[in-house]
C-alpha cells in the first residue's frame, strides 16, 4: 500500500512539472482542489467595432487559483468567435482545458460563463461580412459608438436559478460535447491572442487576484480592454490617469444585486475537492444574470 501511495504521489508531482506559464498552452493540472464558483460581475460596454467579448475564468498559478477578468478583445481576423476555455476533471485531477479562436464555439464544459455564453455555443453576436454584429439584448453595446448592433430576445428568457459552477466533472457540471460542438474541435483554429496572453500574465502579477487573498470575490472581475504593457503606458500618458483598461463599476455585483453571488456548495469550503456525487445542471443562465439561452438567434455552434 505504502509502495502505491508513493507511485501516486510521485505520478502526481511529475504532472505539476509539466505545467506550463500561461493557461492557454495546451492543457495543465490543479491537483484535487476545485476552482471557485465564477463572480458575479458587470459586462463593461464593449471599446469599439470588431471587439469580442471572452469571458473571465479562473487559472492556476504558484499560489493557486487567480482570476483573469473579463475582457473585449479584438479578434484576429473576421470570422472567427472565440471558444472559452474550462477546467474539466480526469484521471484524479482538475485539467484545464484552453480556449482557442475558430470559425464555430466548440465545447467549453457547459459552463455559464454568461454574457453570451449560457454553456452551449454563443449569442451574442454573429458575423456579417467583415463586421461582427453585436446583440445587444446579451451584450453591452453603447450604439452611439458601435452601429453594427441586433436584439434578439429569443435567445434568453427569466429563470432562478442561477448556475455559477466553475468547472465540468463531478460535483460540478455534467456535460458533453454535442454534435456540433465536437465537428468545431476538428476545425482549424488559433490560439490566443498576445494580448490574451498578456492580460493574463498581468492578472498573475496582481496578489489581490488570487482567490487566498479575495475569498472567490476579485475586486476588478472584468474590465474593458485587455491589461497589456501598450494599455498601461497609454494610462500614464492620460489626464486622468485612469488605467486604459478601466474597470469602471466592476467592483460591484451585476446589476447591483448584492445578493446574487452565491457559491454553489460545491465550491465552498476553501475550494476543496467538491463531493463526487451532486452534479449541476450543464446550461443555466443566459448573457445576463436569471437569463437563460433556449434558441434563436447568434452563432450556435
Amino acid at each position: 500500500m505504502r509502495a502505491m501511495k508513493a507511485l501516486r504521489m510521485l505520478f502526481l508531482a511529475s504532472l505539476v512539472s509539466l505545467v506550463p506559464a500561461s493557461s492557454f498552452a495546451g492543457v495543465f493540472v490543479s491537483i484535487t482542489v476545485a476552482p471557485p464558483a465564477l463572480p458575479v460581475y458587470v459586462q463593461p460596454a464593449c471599446p469599439g467595432d470588431g471587439y469580442l467579448w471572452t469571458p473571465g475564468y479562473w487559472a492556476y498559478g504558484d499560489a493557486g487559483y487567480y482570476w483573469v477578468p473579463g475582457t473585449w478583445v479584438l479578434a484576429p481576423r473576421p470570422g472567427v468567435l472565440w471558444t472559452p476555455g474550462y477546467w474539466g476533471w480526469g484521471g484524479g485531477v482538475y485539467l484545464w482545458h484552453a480556449g482557442y479562436w475558430g470559425p464555430h464555439v466548440g465545447f467549453y464544459g457547459g459552463v455559464n460563463y454568461g454574457y453570451g455564453y449560457g454553456g452551449v455555443g454563443f449569442f451574442g453576436g454573429r458575423w456579417e461580412g467583415g463586421h461582427f454584429a453585436y446583440n445587444t439584448a446579451v451584450l453591452h453595446v453603447n450604439t452611439t459608438i458601435v452601429h453594427n448592433t441586433y436584439i434578439d430576445n429569443t435567445v434568453i428568457h427569466n429563470t432562478t436559478v442561477i448556475n455559477r459552477t466553475s468547472f465540468n466533472g463531478p460535483g460540478g457540471i455534467n456535460a458533453h460535447p454535442n454534435g456540433q460542438e465536437q465537428a468545431a474541435m476538428r476545425e482549424q483554429h488559433v490560439q490566443a491572442t498576445n494580448e490574451q496572453i498578456s492580460h493574463e500574465h498581468f492578472a498573475s502579477q496582481n496578489r489581490a487576484n488570487f482567490a487566498s487573498v479575495n475569498g472567490g470575490r476579485p475586486a476588478n472581475a472584468a474590465v474593458s480592454r485587455p491589461m497589456t504593457s501598450a494599455n498601461f503606458a497609454h494610462a500614464n500618458m492620460a489626464a486622468n490617469n485612469r488605467p486604459a483598461y478601466n474597470a469602471g463599476a466592476n467592483n460591484h455585483p451585476a446589476y447591483n444585486n448584492n445578493t446574487a453571488y452565491h457559491a454553489p456548495a460545491n465550491n465552498q469550503q476553501h475550494y476543496q475537492a467538491p463531493p463526487q456525487q451532486h452534479s449541476e445542471p450543464a446550461h443555466q443562465g443566459g448573457g445576463q444574470p436569471h437569463e437563460e439561452p433556449h434558441g434563436g438567434g447568434g452563432e450556435r455552434r
